[in-house]
């Protein structure tokens, strides 16, 4: 991370927790004020106004009936716990309130009674069980446990409700008498402390929620609880018609106000009520409704893209209205939907387009055959850019003097540069290697012109087409240049992983054919130069490719003598058969070449062991080779074979097992060696 990005994070962060302060010195606030009317009596002012308090409170505990009510019909929407508990604690705060206000004195009933006292604690302490319930994160039991349950506890309630109505309007004992504020005091306060803590626990959880998946609904549930909280306490330490106590009145109000104007700024901003409080909900709602977004994006956008290219389906249209109706999104909210599937799909179509492109680039292989790697390239890029029509035509292979005139073709080829018609509906991408043209992509589209992203990215095909036909090239220029002068499997190696031809070796078992002219020196002063270069090439030229044949890796000639390893580069679990059979086969070949003339026979050897296996030499000159006692003794055996014979040493023998039909030489001295060698001819080799 950078100064200024970290820079920038800090004062965000800054920014942040200045909010929370700034959001929490307000909602001290109250309590400052009661500390203040409670302690000063002298500023606790005394307004006692019936009609005034029964609009009042009747006009919040209606806002409060309305709010439980969108809220019971969103968690009923979604079936979620949370949303449930929240709208039955809105509910019975409500309905106590309502209450409340009906036993004003002298509106309804005549005189102070229990039930106006005690109405409001009694439905704010009850409220705090269930909003502290609410905060809770269910898993999908306590979930389960909680809808199981809902019609037991509306039930519950609104028996509780009719009960306490009925008993405090008509005059009915225990909430018919007047009671003093000494005898209230301390029920009131044992409720206040409690539900208090209750709306504390639930706001602090709240908190954390919005921390989390900041939502508008939950930072204003958040505030109503905390305000409830504070009425709570207002409710146990105000007196009766003075100042602290008209402002649990206010806070109560202030609460349930602050929940409405949230929920009206949302509705307003979304056009709808369906999602007003779908950031109050359980985790597995939340993902619910995701899944059922983005699961409606995906049709929305497969209806568009389907229609788009002219393809049969269900019309947009009718995908629109079935998908408006099931989340009962207004006129604005499903535009917002249809340019957000048109984006999805052309996010999902460029995303398929550029994987074609990575996959062409990851398939462009080292020595891979120009038309088979082409082949593959279209077969890619036909699913990728699918239901467009693309075609490749190569200059020499495809295009001609003798081909059909095609103006657009032509001048693309001519000027380097892509042609599209002057319809739209045919974009080429000209070829080039080494700025020479060297074919053209067409691409065809029946359904619509080309967009600015369809063309660029046509033109980025084209570049990577043009790379792997050059890569291609290339490969098979340097394939054929190596294999001239190195082992086919070494050139292959290094092709693959040039760092393979850093100097140095490994250790690795391997087996080493010796050959050369018995009777060579001799030979050769006594002919002229060309003659003995034209019998060497045509006797390597008959060895080579029976080594070749049998996977060997020729790593050296040194005047008559040819020197093969076998397991390695490439690892050969029977190396040592390979090897022995490539002597044999080594000598039959030449031998059928030098049959009618007066040329030296070859005689071989060949040994199995370990040996450093690598590149030998300096910065500017390297040869693989092998190096080692194994590499000397298959000298030495060379050195002892007859004309015509392969001589193999110890290890090899052991290798070959019963399949070798051997002629044993016994134990010789050869240079080199401390102790005698034990050494055979190999007559035959089985299998």
């Amino acid at each position: 991370m950078t100064g200024i990005e970290r820079s920038a994070t800090t004062r965000g962060a800054s920014a942040a927790w200045i909010r929370v302060a700034v959001w929490a010195l307000h909602l001290v606030i109250p309590l400052l004020a009661l500390w203040l009317l409670v302690s000063r009596p002298r500023f606790d002012v005394h307004w006692e106004h019936h009609g005034a308090h029964f609009a009042l409170v009747l006009v919040t505990a209606v806002v409060n009936v309305v709010l439980a009510v969108v809220i019971s019909r969103a968690a009923a929407r979604r079936d979620d716990a949370r949303l449930f508990l929240v709208s039955i604690a809105f509910m019975i705060s409500a309905g106590f309130l309502g209450l409340h206000a009906l036993a004003t004195p002298q509106v309804i009933l005549s005189g102070p009674n229990a039930g106006f006292v005690f109405a409001t604690p009694v439905g704010l302490a009850l409220a705090s069980v269930l909003a502290a319930a609410s905060s809770l994160e269910l898993g999908q039991t306590g979930a389960a446990r909680v809808r199981r349950l809902r019609t037991p506890l509306r039930v519950v309630v609104s028996a509780l409700l009719a009960a306490w109505g009925v008993l405090s309007l008509a005059g009915l004992p225990p909430l018919d008498r007047a009671i003093s504020p000494q005898e209230t005091a301390g029920p009131l306060r044992y409720a206040a402390f409690g539900g208090t803590a209750l709306y504390l626990y639930a706001a602090l959880r709240y908190f954390g929620l919005h921390r989390r998946r900041p939502a508008v609904m939950l930072i204003s549930i958040t505030t109503a609880f905390v305000l409830l909280a504070e009425a709570m306490i207002s409710v146990a330490y105000g007196r009766n018609w003075q100042a602290s106590w008209w402002e649990w009145h206010l806070l109560m109000t202030a609460a349930f106000a602050f929940v409405a104007y949230s929920a009206y700024v949302q509705y307003v901003r979304e056009g709808s009520p369906a999602g007003l409080f779908h950031g109050v909900a359980l985790d597995r709602t939340i993902e619910q409704i995701r899944e059922d977004h983005a699961a409606a994006l995906e049709e929305m956008a497969t209806a568009m893209q389907r229609q788009a290219e002219g393809q049969e389906g269900e019309p947009v249209s009718r995908v629109a209205t079935r998908l408006a109706a099931r989340f009962n999104l207004t006129e604005r909210q499903l535009e917002v939907l249809e340019r957000g599937a048109g984006a999805l799909g052309s996010e999902r179509t460029q995303r398929q387009r550029l994987g074609g492109l990575v996959r062409i680039g990851r398939d462009a292989r080292v020595i891979r055959d120009e038309a088979e790697l082409l082949t593959r390239a279209m077969d890619i890029v036909a699913d990728a850019f699918a239901p467009d029509r693309l075609t490749l035509a190569l200059v020499g292979r495809d295009l001609g003097p003798s081909g059909a005139p095609d103006v657009e073709r032509d001048e693309a080829l001519r000027s380097l540069e892509p042609v599209e018609s002057p319809d739209g509906h045919r974009y080429l991408v000209p070829l080039d290697v080494k700025g020479h043209a060297a074919g053209v992509l067409e691409a065809k589209r029946t359904y619509a012109a080309f967009g600015e992203v369809d063309r660029s990215l046509l033109r980025s095909l084209g570049s990577q087409l043009s790379i792997v036909l050059e890569n291609a090239r290339l490969y098979h220029q340097l394939d054929g240049l190596f294999r001239s002068y190195m082992s086919p499997d070494v050139a292959t190696a290094l092709l693959a992983d040039p760092s393979q031809a850093g100097l140095g070796g490994s250790i690795a078992e391997v087996s080493v054919l010796m050959a050369d002219l018995r009777g060579f020196t001799p030979y050769a002063e006594r002919t002229a130069p060309d003659q003995v270069v034209a019998m060497l090439n045509a006797y390597f030229g008959a060895a080579v490719p029976v080594i070749l044949e049998q996977g060997g890796t020729i790593v050296q000639f040194v005047g008559d003598e040819v020197m093969a390893v076998f397991n390695a580069p490439v690892r050969q679990a029977d190396h040592a058969a390979r090897a022995a059979r490539a002597g044999l086969r080594l000598q039959q070949a030449t031998a059928q070449v030098a049959a009618g003339r007066d040329w030296p026979p070859f005689r071989a050897g060949v040994n199995s062991g370990p040996a450093l296996v690598g590149n030998i030499g300096s910065a500017e000159m390297r040869n693989f080779t092998a190096i080692g006692d194994t590499t000397n003794l298959a000298a030495r055996l060379q050195a002892l074979a007859e004309p015509g014979e392969v001589v193999i040493g110890p290890m090899t023998r052991e290798l070959l097992g019963d399949r070798a039909d051997l002629r044993p030489l016994g134990l010789v001295g050869v240079k080199g060696k401390s102790e005698p060698v034990a050494a055979f001819v190999l007559e035959a080799l089985r299998g």
